[in-house]
């Protein structure tokens, strides 16, 4: 393997694109040592999440990881999972009043402060993880929402993905939109806000408390992630109507906080690093989920869930009350109205191209699996 000027490197890492991200990460034994000129940090990083959701921490750890490997040591950021330094609701708070320099957290959760933090990483009916990753690194998205992070003396980046994600499990069936009425389900954030629009009674229900309130009858119904993390649970056992899609949660992207003075008083070469590092996170993590989810939902339905589409007109429903919330915010939010309507914009755009190549070529693929031709 040849050398790397690790000088030049560092100039261009963050701006280089995935071959930039990849080689960033990729341990380089005969590298010559890292610029004396570049100092020696220790950072502490609060994820949001348990180790046991070890698609999304092990995100964090991979940023760390890199940004230890890039720097030969001398930048060496501790992960911290959810509640060692504080909650996992708090992460936000944390960095931003410089309790910890950094999180990796869902910016949704935050959305009570300003519907704008939503957006960043999904809204109902929002775009798929591709169009997320246009939007934030060729649409403007990164540097529209850093922004609006300012404000709260945070700067972001992407860091993770978990895809499209399932609609959850059921004790009874949702045929029609009138079956929302009165369900009571475990799910938070803005999804839970339309829902209720619907007549839905939603809860906010720690993890490890969903799985008992499903069996006593407490909750009708309850969203997680998807096949790979609900598998984890057991909620197939006490509600075995698999729902699909997460009209919610087209996809949902993770982000690192960091602390905006902590981000303003890095050396541009440590800056540079952060960029490849979370970048290298955030598509790392994607594509542990795409390999990850197919098997797991293979063993939860031979384990007895009954995979269910939302009908048609159950999700014209829902698509109506949630283009409604967003009218009436935009009304009276101008930042949630700039972030939504740059998002929307990709949303138009990607999806007239899509539907000429992914989707076209997707289906015939589908096809052929479904013929057991793959």
């Amino acid at each position: 393997m040849a050398k790397v000027d690790r000088r030049k490197f560092l100039k261009v890492a963050g701006v280089g694109g995935a071959a930039a991200t990849v080689a960033a990460c990729d341990p380089q034994p005969e590298a010559p040592a890292v610029v004396t000129s570049m100092p020696s940090l220790t950072w502490r990083l609060t994820s949001s999440f348990p180790k046991s959701l070890d698609t999304i921490y092990g995100a964090a750890e991979t940023f760390a990881r890199c940004v230890q490997e890039m720097t030969d040591g001398r930048f060496t950021i501790q992960v911290f999972a959810g509640g060692e330094i504080v909650g996992g609701l708090q992460a936000a708070d944390a960095v931003s009043d410089g309790t910890v320099e950094a999180a990796h957290t869902a910016s949704y959760y935050y959305w009570g402060k300003d519907p704008t933090f939503a957006v960043a990483t999904c809204i109902p009916f929002g775009l798929n993880c591709r169009m997320q990753n246009a939007w934030m690194y060729e649409g403007g998205g990164i540097d529209l929402m850093n922004a609006f992070y300012a404000r709260h003396n945070i700067f972001g980046l992407p860091g993770g993905n978990t895809g499209a994600q399932m609609g959850g499990w059921y004790r009874k069936e949702i045929n029609t939109p009138e079956d929302w009425k009165g369900l009571k389900i475990r799910i938070g954030g803005f999804g839970g806000a339309i829902m209720s629009r619907l007549g839905a009674v939603p809860q906010q229900i720690a993890g490890s408390d969903i799985y008992p309130a499903l069996e006593k009858g407490t909750i009708d119904a309850a969203e997680w992630v998807g096949p790979y993390d609900d598998e984890k649970l057991g909620f197939y056992r006490v509600a075995r109507n698999y729902y699909y899609p997460g009209w919610w949660e087209g996809q949902a992207m993770l982000h690192f906080f960091i602390n905006l003075e902590k981000w303003n008083s890095l050396p541009k070469s440590y800056q540079a690093v952060i960029r490849a590092a979370a970048h290298t996170a955030n598509t790392t993590m994607q594509a542990h989920y795409d390999m990850l989810n197919p098997a797991a939902l293979r063993r939860l339905v031979k384990a007895g869930a009954i995979l269910r589409p939302f009908s048609e007109q159950v999700l014209d429903a829902c698509f109506k009350a949630s283009n409604d919330t967003y009218a009436e915010l935009s009304v009276t939010n101008p930042e949630f109205k700039k972030a939504y309507d740059a998002m929307t914009a990709v949303r138009a755009e990607d999806y007239l191209w899509f539907q000429l190549s992914e989707q076209v070529s997707d289906t015939y693929m589908m096809i052929q699996q479904r013929k057991n031709m793959l």
